[in-house]
This record gives C-alpha cells, sequence and structure tokens, in this order.
C-alpha cells in the first residue's frame, strides 16, 4: 500500500537529512518532464496544439464520455482555463460533444477518429520513451520508480490512475 507521504512529511526534516539526493531528484524530474514531453510538442505544434491540448485529448481518449465536470476534476484547472483549449478541440474537430442520456443539460466529451489516431501517434511516442528508461533500469527499478509516482499523486486522486496489471514480481519491461 502506497501511503500519502507528500501531505505528512517534515519538510525542515526533509531538507536537513537529503538535501542533495532530493535535489538531484528534483532535477532529474525536470529534465525528464522536458525530454518525455518534447516530442508530444513537436507533434502537437503540428497541429496549434499545446500540452493543455494534449492533457484535454489524453483523458477524454482514456474516459470516453466524461463530462466537462469530470475532466475539470481530473485536470484541477477551473472551466475558464479549460474553455478556450476545449473550444478549440472541438472547433477543429478533435472533441465532440453529445448530450447526456439522463441529463440532456449536461455533454459528454469524445474524441473524433482524428483525435483519436493523434492520441496513439502521441502515447506511442511517450510509450517507446518511457519503455527504452525501463529496459534500461531493469524491472526492479521500473517497479520502484512506478511505486515512487504513484506515492506523489495526491492520496484523493489515486483513484484515478489506471490500476496496475496484474504481475509476479517486478514490472515487466519489453
Amino acid at each position: 500500500m502506497i501511503e500519502p507521504a507528500p501531505d505528512t512529511v517534515d519538510e525542515g526534516f526533509v531538507l536537513e537529512a537529503a538535501a542533495p539526493d532530493l535535489r538531484r531528484a528534483i532535477e532529474l524530474l525536470f529534465f525528464a518532464y522536458r525530454d518525455f514531453t518534447g516530442e508530444a510538442d513537436r507533434l502537437l505544434e503540428r497541429y496549434g496544439f499545446g500540452r493543455a491540448h494534449h492533457r484535454v485529448i489524453y483523458f477524454v481518449g482514456r474516459h470516453p464520455g466524461i463530462s466537462v465536470s469530470g475532466l475539470l476534476d481530473i485536470l484541477k484547472i477551473t472551466k475558464q482555463g479549460l474553455s478556450p483549449v476545449l473550444g478549440q478541440l472541438m472547433r477543429d474537430g478533435f472533441v465532440v460533444g453529445r448530450p447526456d442520456r439522463v441529463d440532456r443539460r449536461r455533454r459528454r466529451l469524445y474524441l473524433t477518429e482524428e483525435a483519436q489516431a493523434l492520441e496513439r501517434q502521441l502515447t506511442a511516442r511517450q510509450s517507446t520513451r518511457l519503455a527504452a528508461a525501463f529496459a534500461c533500469a531493469g524491472p526492479e527499478a521500473a517497479d520502484g520508480f512506478t511505486r515512487v509516482l504513484e506515492a506523489m499523486v495526491a492520496a484523493d486522486d489515486r483513484h484515478r490512475v489506471a490500476p496496475a496489471p496484474p504481475t509476479e514480481g517486478p514490472l515487466s519491461v519489453p
């Protein structure tokens, strides 16, 4: 079981006890995130999209039929923050909104075929980078990395992350 460490750690102790290791980890996260998103950013630029568009495409793709309020909950942004991005995706034919079957005032969001293809390309690029890193680090390190990421996610959001596939031992890497 992963404990909600980020909300319960004594910050003073952490900074004094492990500052060099933590600062290195922070730098690695910054550089890894830059490189993890870099290829996707270049592909998104062809469409006039950015990272906010990528997040919407990704999560609407993962949760077809998600409501706008459900998407706002996942992204932790305001309606005003989502509106220009979602509006562009809808105008450009990447996301469609359909009325909810029960409450016709509520809109359910879906990716169009073009957006599904784009989402697959973006995810394939990021999956390739992640799989290569997992293969380089080895199964035990990959499993540990995944556990660290899980521990970094706020406890009340962990249910939103896809469950780990059943495995026998460390995370399997290609």
